[in-house]
C-alpha cells in the first residue's frame, strides 16, 4: 500500500499535467448549412463553396519536421440532423491508387485514406473516428484512452467516395444521433489524417509527432461552432432480429438440433452524451471466429471481445487494470450458456465525469448443473488535470438460487464473487508520459486473506527515446471469475528501453534497439521467471520492416507442465529449465499488391530440447474487390523421450470478395494439427441499408486424417435498425 501511494502522489503532483492544450491554434469555423447536403462525392452545394478550408496538413511520417507534400483540403457544415465533412486528397502525381477492398474498417497501413477524429467534450481522452478508403470502404471507431482506436463498434452514417486521375474525395453524413455529446459545448477536438502509400506519407490538419498516431486526441485542433450543435431530440433506436439456424453434431450421432430465434437490442439516448442500451435474448453467431494458434502457454490464452453489444464505451470496464490483470473481460459473460437479457447505462455526465453500469443475466444449464447467474459492474471515472483520470470499478457475479448437486460427480459453482478497484491513469498533456497505479481486491466465499493486487507503470516516449518501468503483484488468493488473470501468487517487474537514429540516407528512415527484461518472483521474492529480449530494428523508407533478436529465458515451473500441450507427459513441477533463442522477422512495404509476413525463431526449450517456429502471412489483393491471405506457422519441438519430436502446422487461408462496400463474403479454413481440427467458416453479408444486414453463415468442423465431418451448422440471420 505504501508504494501505491508513493507513485500516486508522484503522479499526480506532476506540474506538466495540466499544461495548456497544445494545438490550440488550429481551429476550424464550422457553420450551419443553409440548404440540404447530398451525399453524392460532389462539392456542387454553395455551402461546402462558401465552408472555411482546414488545409496546410503536416507530415507525421516518415518524419514530422515539414509541411505534407501531398495535399488535402477538408470542408465541415451541418444542419438540424446530421454533420457534414467533404475532404479532398489531392494526388502527388497522377496513378493508381492503393486499396485492399472495399471491406469495412480496413487495415490503416495498407491502404490510401482519409479520417476524421472528433473529441466531442474537448477533454483529450475519448472519441469518435470515421472515414474511408480511396474506393470507399468505410471506417468508424471508438476512441479512448486518448487515441486508442476500437475498430469493433459499428454505427449509422452515410458516405461517398469519387476519384478521378487527380484526386479522390470523400464526402459523409454522420447522424448527431450516432454520436455522443454535451448540450452547449462550442469547441470541439478535431483532427484530419491522410494515409498515401505512394509517397509513404501520413498527415495530418493538426500536427502529431511521429511516435504517435494520428488518432492522439493530445494533439487535436478545435471545432469552433457558430452556435451551440443541435439537440437530437427522441433518440431511440430498435435493433430487432430474427434467426433461422440448423446444427448437426456427427460425431454425437445425434438429429439435428432446429434454431428459430427472434431478439432485439435498443439504444436510447438520455441526454445526448448518455446512453441506455437493451438487449434480450441476444444472438452473436455472425461475429467473426477467433484466429487459432498453437498453443504452447503454461497459462490461459487471450482472444478480444467481439460482441456488438459489449462494445460501446467498453473501455470504462474492459481496459481496467493491464493486459493480463483485468477484474472484467466480458467474454465470461454467456460462457457456455445463453444470455437472457442485459442493460448497459454509460456515457459522459459531463466534461469530467464518466459512467458505466452494466448487468446482465444468464440462463440455467440444466446438464452442467450451472445455475442462473448475473454478471453486474459498476465503472466511474473522474477526469483530473487535462487528460489524467482516476476510475472506479465494482463487479459483482452472483449465482441465482443456487444449491449443491446431490451427484458427486457435479460441477460446484461458487455462490458469489466480487471485485472491487481503484486506479490513476496519467496522461501528460504532451502525451510523453503515461502510466497507471492499479489496486484490486476480490471478495470470496471460500477465499480471504492475500486477495489483492497492485500493479504501476510509468512511461516516457519522445520520437527516439522510450523509457518503461512497470510493476505487478497479484496475491495467492486473488479470485477475478468474471475477469482475465491467468496467473497468481507472483511479484513482477519489467523495465524497458529502446533508442532511434535517423539516418540522412534515402533508403533507411529509422534503426535502433529496444532492451526489455520481465522478472517473476514468488510472493517470498525468490525467482520464478525471467525473460530478456534485446531486439533491433530497421524500417526503410518505403515502410518496410526488418528485426533481429535474441532473448534468453529462465522457468521454475510451478506445477506440471507438458511443454508440447498436446496430452503427452508432464514435466514435474520445481523443475528448472533455461534456454537462449533468436529470430529475424520481415515485413514486406504496403504498397504491393502482394505483400507478406516472414517471423522466425530458434534455439532453446524446456527439458534442454530446440524449438523451431516459421511463421507468415502472404497476401494478394486484386484491388478492390478481392483479397486473398494465407497465415501459417510451423513449430518444430525436440524434446527427449517421451515427448520425443513434435511437429504442429497452423494453416489458415481467407478469402474476402467485396462486391461492393455493403456486400461482402468472406471465406476462412483453419487447419491446426495441435488440435486435430479443420474449422471452415463461410459468412455472406449485405448491408442493406446503413447499420442494417443480412448475414448467412456456414460453419464446418473436420477432421483432418480423413476430412470427416464432426459438426456442421447453418445460420441465417436478418437485423434491422429502426429510428424512433
Amino acid at each position: 500500500m505504501r508504494i501505491l501511494f508513493v507513485i500516486l502522489f508522484g503522479f499526480v503532483s506532476c506540474p506538466w499535467l495540466n499544461a495548456q492544450k497544445i494545438n490550440e491554434a488550429y481551429q476550424l469555423h464550422i457553420r450551419q448549412a443553409s440548404a440540404g447536403i447530398k451525399i453524392d462525392g460532389v462539392m456542387d452545394e454553395e455551402d461546402w463553396l462558401q465552408a472555411e478550408v482546414a488545409a496546410d496538413f503536416f507530415m507525421v511520417l516518415p518524419m514530422d519536421t515539414s509541411q505534407a507534400r501531398v495535399k488535402t483540403e477538408v470542408r465541415m457544415t451541418y444542419d438540424q440532423q446530421n454533420l457534414y465533412i467533404f475532404a479532398t486528397c489531392f494526388l502527388f502525381s497522377p496513378g493508381r491508387y492503393f486499396v485492399e477492398s472495399l471491406r469495412r474498417d480496413f487495415a490503416f497501413v495498407k491502404n490510401d485514406n482519409f479520417l476524421l477524429f472528433m473529441d466531442p467534450f474537448d477533454d483529450q481522452t475519448n472519441g469518435f473516428a470515421f472515414g474511408a478508403n480511396a474506393a470507399g470502404a468505410q471506417w468508424d471507431a471508438m476512441l479512448f484512452q486518448g487515441g486508442s482506436a476500437d475498430l469493433s463498434w459499428d454505427n449509422k452514417w452515410t458516405s461517398a467516395v469519387k476519384k478521378d486521375d487527380e484526386k479522390y474525395v470523400f464526402e459523409a453524413a454522420i447522424p448527431f444521433k450516432s454520436i455522443r455529446y454535451k448540450k452547449g459545448i462550442m469547441k470541439w477536438g478535431i483532427n484530419f489524417s491522410r494515409n498515401d502509400l505512394r509517397t509513404t506519407e501520413k498527415s495530418s490538419w493538426a500536427p502529431v509527432p511521429r511516435q504517435f498516431p494520428t488518432a492522439s486526441l493530445a494533439y487535436t485542433g478545435i471545432l469552433v461552432w457558430d452556435k451551440p450543435p443541435p439537440q437530437t431530440g427522441s433518440n431511440i433506436s430498435i435493433i430487432p432480429y430474427a434467426l433461422g439456424g440448423v446444427t448437426k453434431d456427427y460425431e454425437a450421432e445425434t438429429a439435428p438440433t432446429y434454431r428459430k430465434e427472434i431478439g432485439m437490442d435498443a439504444k436510447i439516448a438520455v441526454t445526448s452524451s448518455l446512453n441506455l442500451d437493451l438487449t434480450i435474448n441476444p444472438d452473436f453467431s455472425q461475429v467473426d471466429v477467433d484466429q487459432q494458434v498453437t498453443n504452447l502457454d503454461r497459462y490461459e490464452l487471450f482472444f478480444p471481445e467481439r460482441r456488438q453489444f459489449f462494445l460501446e464505451n467498453a473501455d470504462l470496464f474492459a481496459n481496467f487494470g493491464y493486459a493480463t490483470i483485468r477484474p472484467f473481460f466480458s467474454r465470461r459473460i454467456g460462457l457456455g450458456t445463453p444470455i437472457e437479457y442485459g442493460a448497459r447505462f454509460s456515457g459522459k455526465l459531463n466534461k469530467n465525469w464518466r459512467i458505466g453500469i452494466m448487468d446482465m443475466q444468464t440462463a440455467k444449464v440444466s446438464n452442467e448443473y450451472l445455475p442462473r447467474q448475473n454478471f453486474a459492474v459498476m465503472a466511474l471515472q473522474r477526469r483530473v488535470f487535462a487528460r489524467s483520470n482516476i476510475g472506479f470499478i465494482f463487479i459483482n457475479k452472483q449465482s441465482i438460487n443456487y444449491e449443491l448437486s446431490e451427484d458427486p460427480d457435479a460441477p460446484v459453482y461458487s455462490q458469489y464473487n466480487r471485485n472491487l478497484g481503484l486506479e490513476y491513469n496519467l496522461a501528460s498533456s504532451n502525451n510523453l508520459w503515461t502510466g497507471k497505479t492499479l489496486f484490486l481486491k476480490s471478495f470470496s466465499p471460500d477465499k480471504s486473506g492475500k486477495d489483492f493486487t497492485h500493479a504501476a507503470n510509468l512511461q516516457y516516449k519522445n520520437r527516439r527515446l522510450l523509457l518503461s518501468w512497470q510493476h505487478e503483484y497479484v496475491g495467492e488468493n486473488y479470485n477475478a471469475e468474471v475477469g482475465y488473470v491467468p496467473r497468481r501468487k507472483f511479484v513482477r517487474i519489467n523495465p524497458q528501453f529502446g533508442y532511434l537514429f535517423f539516418p540522412k540516407g534515402k533508403n533507411i528512415l529509422s534503426h535502433g534497439p529496444t532492451l526489455s527484461t520481465s522478472y517473476f518472483f514468488d510472493d517470498s521474492f525468490r525467482k520464478t521467471d525471467n525473460t530478456t529480449f534485446l531486439s533491433y530494428m530497421i524500417t526503410f523508407r518505403k515502410l518496410n520492416l526488418l528485426t533481429g533478436w535474441v532473448a534468453h529465458d529462465y522457468v521454475k515451473l510451478l506445477q506440471p507442465f507438458d511443454p508440447t500441450n498436446s496430452g503427452l507427459d508432464s514435466l514435474a513441477a520445481g523443475t528448472e529449465h533455461a534456454w537462449n533463442s533468436f529470430g529475424i522477422n520481415f515485413t514486406s512495404k504496403p504498397q504491393s499488391l502482394f505483400t507478406y509476413l516472414i517471423t522466425s525463431r530458434y534455439g532453446g526449450y524446456y527439458e534442454n530440447g530446440t524449438r523451431l517456429n516459421l511463421g507468415a502471412e502472404v497476401g494478394y489483393r486484386f484491388q478492390p474487390y478481392v483479397s486473398l491471405a494465407v497465415t501459417l506457422n510451423y513449430n518444430d519441438i525436440d524434446l527427449p523421450q517421451p515427448w520425443g519430436r513434435n511437429s504442429f502446422w497452423l494453416i489458415g487461408p481467407r478469402l474476402d470478395v467485396t462486391m461492393t462496400n455493403t456486400l461482402f463474403f468472406t471465406a476462412f479454413a483453419q487447419y491446426n494439427e495441435q488440435q486435430n481440427n479443420v474449422n471452415l467458416n463461410t459468412r455472406f453479408q449485405w448491408r442493406y441499408r446503413p447499420a442494417s444486414d443480412l448475414f448467412i453463415v456456414y460453419t464446418d468442423n473436420y477432421v483432418p486424417d480423413t476430412f470427416g465431418v464432426k459438426n456442421r451448422s447453418l445460420v441465417l440471420k436478418f437485423t434491422y435498425w429502426w429510428n424512433i
